[in-house]
C-alpha cells in the first residue's frame, strides 16, 4: 500500500476519534438534562412535542418493565405507520413514476427491516419505492429506529447510576425526543447542506432525461437523496436510495463526501462511548471501553484492507501487475469505485461492517476471502463498536462475562461500576449473547439444507455458503448490507431474514433491559481491596480476549466453512 493509502486510513481513524470525544459531551449533557447553549432552539420544539404526546407521559419515571414496554408499544406503531405507506404507496402522492404497492411480504420484510436499523434492502430503492414512501417509510423509520437504540442504551447506562437502589431508568419519551431534536435533526441537517453543495441529489423530482455523448437520452431516477444519506449513515441505518447505495454519485459524489460519509457512520457509535464515561463519573472506565474496541476495529481494518491491495495470487500468476503504481492501482479492484480505490473503499467496508451501518460503496461479493473474515466477524461479533446503542450494549455484555470469570478467578468480588453482578444478571446477560449466534447459525444451517433457499444462489459452493451466512449475519446484527450474489425477494428469505432481524432485535434488548432493573435495585457498594477493578489496561487486555475467545468458540467453524476454506482454495488456484 502507498503512504497516500495510508495516510488517508490513519487521518479518517484520527477525524472519528477527535469528533467523538466533544459529541459524547454534548450527548451525555443532554441525557442527563444538563443545560446547554442550544436549549433556547430546541426546548419550544421539545414542548410542542411534549403538549401534544401529553406532559404527563413525557415526564413520568419509567422502570426497566415500563421503559421497555413503551420501546415495544411506539416500535409496532411505527412499523404499521411504515407498512401502510409501503402497501398503499399506489395511491399516495409523489410517485410519478407510478410504483405499484409494495408486495405483502416485501413489505413486511422492509418494514421490520426499518424500523429495527437493520436496513436490509431486497429491493431495487429506485425501481420500487416512489419519493414519497421513501421519505414517509424510510427516511422516517431511519430517525426512529436509530433512536431507539440509543435511548435503550441509555437507560442501561442509568441502572449503574442509581445509588439508593431506585427503580428510575428515565423516560423513554424524552429521552426518545431529545435525541431526534437536539442530535440528528442538526447534525443531519447541515450534513445534507454539505452533501448538496458537493453534487447529492435533492429534489422532489422523480426523474431527469440527459442527453448522452452519443446522442441519445438517459432517463435516471432522482429524488430526496441528500436528506435520506445523512441519516442513513449517521443513525449507522444503511438502507440506500439506490440499489448502488454509497457506490452512486448521486448519493456519493466524491472522495470528500465518501471520507465525510465514512466519519459520520462511526462518529455516534464512537461518542457513546465517551458518553458513558461521562454518565457514570470515570472516564478511565470509558477509555479502557474505547481502547478495547479501537484494537479490534484496527486490527479487522487491516485484516480488509491489505489483503485486498495485494491482490489474488491467480491473478499474479497469470502476469497481472498487482503493485499500485502512477499507472494503475493494483491488488483486487473487482467491484469498487476507480474514484475511491482500493484503500478508501476496504476502509468504508471495515468501517460499515465495524458500525454494523450497512452502507456500501463497493461490491463486499468481490472481495477477496481474508476481507470477507472482517466484513462477516465484526457482525458476528457484533460489539466492534457497533450500532449507536445496541453494539455498546453487546460489548458491555462481555465486559460483564470478563468481570464474572475474572472475579472466580482471582477470589474476588465480581462488581461492574460498584454493582455486585451475580447469577440472575449472569443468566440474562449470557441469554442475550446466545440468541445471536443462535439465529445466525440455525437461519444458514436450514438455508444451506433447503432447496427453496438454495434457488437463490447463482453460485452453488463455498461463496455461496459465504452469501447466506453473511445475509443472516447481517440480518442479527441490524447491518443490512449483503454480498450480494443471492436473491433475497423470495418468500423464504423475505420471511426468514424478517425473523432473524426480529429475535436477534428485540429478545436481546429485553434482556439487558431486565439485567438494568436488576442492577439498578441493588444499592452501590463502595470499591474496597477486594474488588476487581474494571478500569485498569490489565482488565482491558482480559476484557479484549473475553470478546475474540468467546466469538471464536461460537463462530469460528462458521468461518472455517466459509471465507477461511476459500482463502486455502484461491491459494490453490481452485475458484468458487
Amino acid at each position: 500500500m502507498s503512504a497516500q493509502a495510508w495516510l488517508q486510513i490513519i487521518l479518517t481513524l484520527l477525524a472519528i476519534f477527535l469528533v467523538s470525544i466533544p459529541l459524547g459531551r454534548y450527548m451525555a449533557r443532554i441525557v442527563m438534562g444538563r443545560p446547554t447553549k442550544l436549549d433556547r432552539i430546541f426546548d419550544p420544539i421539545d414542548n410542542a412535542i411534549y403538549f401534544l404526546i401529553g406532559r404527563r407521559v413525557a415526564a413520568q419515571a419509567m422502570t426497566w418493565r415500563t421503559y421497555t414496554v413503551h420501546m415495544l408499544v411506539t416500535n409496532l406503531a411505527m412499523a404499521i405507520i411504515i407498512y401502510l405507506v409501503l402497501s398503499f404507496q399506489n395511491w399516495l402522492p409523489l410517485n410519478q413514476l407510478n410504483f405499484p404497492a409494495v408486495d405483502p411480504l416485501l413489505a413486511f420484510n422492509t418494514t421490520i427491516s426499518f424500523v429495527t436499523n437493520t436496513n436490509w434492502q431486497a429491493y431495487g430503492g429506485e425501481s420500487t419505492l416512489s419519493n414519497f414512501s421513501q421519505m414517509g417509510a424510510i427516511t422516517f423509520a431511519m430517525f426512529t429506529s436509530a433512536t431507539t437504540g440509543f435511548v435503550v442504551a441509555m437507560a442501561w447506562i442509568r441502572a449503574f447510576t442509581v445509588r439508593n437502589g431506585g427503580a428510575d431508568l428515565g423516560n423513554f419519551y424524552r429521552d426518545f425526543i431529545r435525541f431526534i431534536t437536539r442530535v440528528l435533526m442538526p447534525i443531519c441537517f447541515l450534513v445534507a447542506l454539505f452533501m448538496i453543495a458537493q453534487g447529492a441529489v435533492q429534489t422532489f423530482d422523480a426523474s431527469i432525461v440527459a442527453h448522452t455523448l452519443q446522442g441519445g437520452d438517459q432517463t435516471m431516477v432522482v429524488g430526496p437523496v441528500a436528506s435520506q444519506g445523512t441519516i442513513e449513515l449517521i443513525g449507522t441505518n444503511g438502507g440506500g436510495f439506490y440499489n448502488a447505495n454509497a457506490a452512486h454519485p448521486f448519493q456519493n459524489p466524491t472522495p470528500l463526501t465518501n471520507i465525510v460519509l465514512i466519519v459520520l457512520m462511526a462518529s455516534l457509535p464512537a461518542s457513546i462511548i465517551v458518553t458513558f464515561g461521562e454518565m457514570i463519573g470515570n472516564r478511565r472506565q470509558a477509555w479502557v471501553l474505547y481502547g478495547v474496541l479501537g484494537t479490534l476495529l484496527v486490527l479487522f481494518l487491516l485484516l480488509c484492507v491489505v489483503p485486498e491491495q495485494h491482490g489474488t495470487p491467480m491473478l499474479a500468476n497469470a502476469g497481472v501487475d498487482m503493485q499500485a503504481s502512477t499507472d494503475q492501482p493494483g491488488g483486487n479492484m473487482e467491484g469498487k469505485e476507480v474514484r475511491f480505490g482500493i484503500s478508501a473503499s476496504g476502509l468504508f467496508a471495515a468501517i460499515t461492517t465495524a458500525f454494523t451501518t450497512g452502507a456500501v460503496n463497493s461490491a463486499h461479493d468481490s472481495y477477496t476471502p481474508l476481507p470477507g473474515i472482517t466484513m462477516i466477524g465484526q457482525m458476528m461479533l457484533q460489539c466492534v463498536f457497533g450500532g449507536k446503542g445496541v453494539g455498546f450494549l453487546n460489548a458491555l455484555i462481555y465486559g460483564l462475562i470478563a468481570v464474572f470469570v475474572a472475579g472466580l478467578m482471582v477470589g474476588r468480588t465480581p462488581q461492574f461500576l460498584g454493582k455486585k453482578i451475580e447469577k440472575q444478571e449472569i443468566i440474562l446477560v449470557s441469554l442475550a449473547l446466545l440468541i445471536h449466534p443462535l439465529v445466525i447459525l440455525t437461519a444458514t444451517a436450514w438455508s444451506v439444507l433447503a432447496p427453496y433457499a438454495l434457488s437463490s444462489l447463482a453460485n452453488n459452493s463455498i461463496h455461496g455458503y459465504e452469501e447466506i451466512l453473511y445475509a443472516f449475519s447481517s440480518s442479527a446484527a441490524n447491518n443490512g448490507s449483503a454480498f450480494a450474489g443471492l436473491n433475497a425477494n423470495t418468500p423464504w428469505f423475505n420471511l426468514a431474514t424478517a425473523s432473524v432481524i426480529l429475535f436477534g432485535r428485540y429478545p436481546p434488548i429485553i434482556f439487558l433491559m431486565a439485567v438494568a432493573g436488576s442492577v439498578a435495585r441493588k444499592p452501590t457498594t463502595p470499591a474496597t481491596t477486594a474488588t476487581l477493578r474494571t478500569d485498569t489496561v490489565s482488565f482491558g487486555v482480559f476484557w479484549f480476549a473475553t470478546i475474540l475467545i468467546v466469538g471464536a468458540l461460537t463462530f469460528f467453524p462458521a468461518l472455517v466453512l466459509g471465507p477461511i476454506a476459500e482463502f486455502f482454495a484461491m491459494r490453490n488456484g481452485q475458484v468458487f
